[in-house]
């Protein structure tokens, strides 16, 4: 078998960036989420999965860009996550790691089975006007379905940092995330500000999804392997780093990629989990994480 070209190896290598800046803020989402609440959330995916449909639906019925769903999809499942950990998940705070991760998995568990019944096991696919269009730069051909994308996924990323950096209500979700009990101590609405943050981690994931709706189908039965997928991509960042997720999708993405061009696509999610391997190898605590005391 022949090896592909340079400028088809540079292409390739150019889209699985773009799609990792995606997977990035996917994975910035649960890095956010573990990072102040240290809650792993396996209905990550499924929530995804949930924008995903939310753009493609508005896309089929009343031929909205899913660009143009995103403003709506982050407020609808932004607001929907803080009530949901407000009535349920803040119950499980004081129980065991294990209890609120059987949780998640059956909070992810239903989401899966309720988009099944709703819209049945048929993929379903997003392709506006600019599906087929591209820029060319040079030898590169870049699709204008991930430019615009990553551009979103960019301004997210930026928005999320600049919350967090400068914001009161950030420096205090940072404050609970350093220490939880002289947060409570100090008169923090600690309770809101878990909710506040389990929302803007679902808010990421509400961008993710509908700019991922762009690039490929979806199914009820897509939110496990996001989930998975962004939990390699936290580990290989570091757990609770953003600049770590951020990072790690970008590896993840070019990884997949070249393993889709140079060997064959069933080696992506192999080469994936090499990565995954060959890192905690060499960085148990992952690319950007910090190593436990």
């Amino acid at each position: 078998m022949s090896l592909p070209s340079l400028s088809v190896i540079a292409n390739v290598a150019v889209s699985g960036a773009l799609t990792g800046t995606i997977y990035g803020l996917m994975a910035l989402g649960l890095s956010a989420i573990f990072g102040v609440m240290r809650l792993v959330n396996f209905a990550h995916g499924e929530l995804m999965t949930l924008a995903m449909y939310a753009a493609a639906l508005g896309f089929e019925r009343y031929a909205l860009d899913p660009f143009v769903c995103m403003p709506l999809a982050v407020v609808v499942l932004g607001g929907l996550a803080y009530l949901l950990h407000r009535g349920l998940i803040a119950r499980f705070e004081r129980r065991s790691t294990e209890a609120r991760m059987l949780l998640m998995l059956a909070l992810g568990t239903i989401i899966g089975n309720l988009l099944l019944l709703s819209f049945g096991p048929e993929a379903r696919s997003v392709q506006p006007a600019y599906a087929l269009d591209s820029l060319a730069w040079g030898p590169l051909l870049v699709d204008k379905s991930r430019i615009y994308a990553v551009l979103a996924a960019l301004a997210a990323t930026g928005g999320l940092v600049a919350f967090f950096r400068w914001t009161i209500m950030g420096k205090a979700v940072r404050a609970c995330a350093d220490n939880p009990l002289g947060a409570r101590v100090a008169g923090l609405p600690v309770a809101h500000l878990y909710a506040t943050t389990f929302a803007i981690g679902t808010a990421c994931v509400a961008v993710a999804g509908c700019a991922m709706s762009t690039l490929v189908d979806v199914t009820p039965s897509s939110g496990p392997a996001f989930t998975l997928l962004g939990f390699v991509i936290v580990i290989v960042g570091g757990l609770g780093s953003m600049v770590g997720a951020l990072l790690g999708g970008l590896l993840i993405g070019v990884s997949e990629a070249l393993a889709g061009v140079l060997f064959a696509p069933s080696a992506k999610t192999m080469v994936s989990f090499g990565l995954l391997i060959v890192v905690l190898l060499v960085r148990p605590h992952g690319l950007m994480g910090k190593a436990q005391a």
